[in-house]
């Protein structure tokens, strides 16, 4: 993770905020006195943030330990050549 201080953060808004968005790379902010500060984009905070959600709850996790195991048996749902196409042609 890049590192700038907040003077040159502060001089470089723009600059930073578009390559933060553009390159999914968050960047850490530095103070002299005071606490350090990281930067994401929207998208990317909101992508966190789902894991949080699902890393959090009891019941999803239990989903994906279970889908964990069928295909690791090779026993899970294998979707239909038209249902392939469908997804694929998103």
């Amino acid at each position: 993770m890049e590192a700038v201080s907040v003077n040159k953060f502060r001089e470089n808004l723009k600059d930073f905020a578009e390559k933060v968005i553009e390159k999914h790379e968050p960047l850490k902010v530095t103070r002299r006195h005071g606490e350090d500060f990281v930067v994401i984009s929207f998208e990317d905070w909101q992508r966190q943030e789902e894991t949080l959600h699902v890393l959090q709850s009891k019941s999803l996790m239990k989903q994906v330990a279970e889908s964990i195991k069928t295909f690791d048996k090779n026993k899970g749902y294998s979707p239909s050549k038209e249902q392939m196409d469908e997804i694929n042609s998103i």
